[in-house]
């Protein structure tokens, strides 16, 4: 199944409504995006958003999964965390139009440790637009509930300089899927979800690897999977392996369980983006109920419900009006030190870890 890009013609069944929302829509332009900074990195008020021809619109809810045109293994994903740094920085889903934060651990932003010889996400990670991991059913594959969140996304391209808020084309070449060791967390993998079952909460997290259509390598025909890629790029596959293994380690959480031990291939992957995307819409239509979900976008009018004019979307949410950049704020002197394991993938002797 394709995603439905947003047309004008689409109208609320209300016809005094319908033909003043359809006026008020224009189809996605990436060119026309912009980013909407306001507050200090490393603090829990800084947020950005995502604009169109200067007004703002939702980065889950409104851009579209597939880019224009008829490759299947070819989507749309927007980078939270550029490769090379460690903030934890996500979707807000709760917010009007979902803008991108930085997420919190008992009322103190999050960072990653660096864990040797990795310098914190050696990747992109982010998240695939128009997709939704149901937490009211199980996962066919996997057996577990979804976290909640749109799905995730590791790119290990390396062509241009990313940033938080970038939009990206990106190869699907695979991907991982993981149960967490004690809590849900959205990981970094082209596609990744966090499942419980029952009272039983183990959040499973399928990570989708990815490579970034712009790079000369991935433009490559013959780099498809990710057994393709590691002829160009020797060491990679198990690399990234390795590090959604212990990536948690240091901070106590213990190895990270790769289901199946292995990458799953691109067909899986993309048949499950494909189910994502369909609960995403049965989600925006109302069919799923779901609690601390901001749904609101601009896209569509027929979903009437949630539609928003984006050119209202400023004073209707009291979002700031432009960009206001502070300076960041310290990090943690913590999160500059590399961390180190043993054979056994426990933390080595000798590290002091604050709380």
């Amino acid at each position: 199944m394709r995603s439905i890009l947003p047309l004008i013609s689409l109208a609320c069944s209300v016809a005094a409504s319908g033909s003043a929302a359809e006026a008020s829509v224009k189809p996605f332009d990436p060119s026309a995006l912009s980013l909407r900074e306001v507050g200090a990195r490393n603090t829990l008020n800084w947020r950005i958003w995502l604009e169109q021809d200067g007004s703002p619109i939702s980065f889950w809810h409104d851009i579209p999964l597939y880019p224009p045109g008829n490759v299947s293994n070819i989507i749309n994903m927007y980078v939270e965390i550029p490769r090379w740094t460690d903030a934890k920085i996500e979707t807000k889903r709760n917010e009007p139009l979902n803008p991108i934060f930085h997420d919190d651990k008992k009322k103190k932003p999050r960072f990653v440790f660096s864990v040797w010889p990795q310098n914190t996400y050696p990747f992109n990670y982010g998240s695939i637009p128009q997709t939704w991991e149901d937490s009211t059913i199980p996962h066919p594959f996997t057996g577990y509930f979804g976290d909640n969140d749109p799905m995730d996304i590791f790119d290990v391209s390396s062509f241009e300089p990313p940033h938080v808020g970038q939009l990206k084309q990106v190869k699907v070449l695979g991907g991982l899927a993981m149960i967490d060791v004690y809590f849900a967390l959205t990981m970094t993998g082209i596609c990744s979800f966090h499942r419980c079952q029952g009272s039983n909460c183990l959040p499973g997290d399928q990570q989708v690897y990815c490579g970034n259509t712009t790079s000369a390598t991935t433009r490559l025909t013959c780099v498809l999977a990710v057994d393709d890629l590691e002829k160009f790029r020797p060491g990679s596959k198990q690399t990234f392996y390795d590090w959604f293994t212990y990536y948690k380690v240091i901070k106590g959480s213990g190895k990270n369980f790769i289901y199946g031990d292995k990458y799953q291939d691109p067909d899986t992957m993309l048949a499950t983006i494909r189910e994502s995307h369909e609960f995403w819409r049965k989600l925006m239509r109302g069919e799923t109920k779901k609690d601390k979900i901001n749904r609101d976008q601009t896209s569509n009018p027929r979903w009437c419900k949630t539609f928003v004019a984006s050119s209202n979307a400023t004073a209707k949410f009291n979002i700031p009006a432009k960009s206001n950049v502070l300076p960041p704020a310290e990090r943690p002197a913590q999160y500059d030190r590399w961390y180190y394991l043993d054979r056994d993938f426990n933390i080595a002797p000798g590290q002091v870890i604050e709380e």
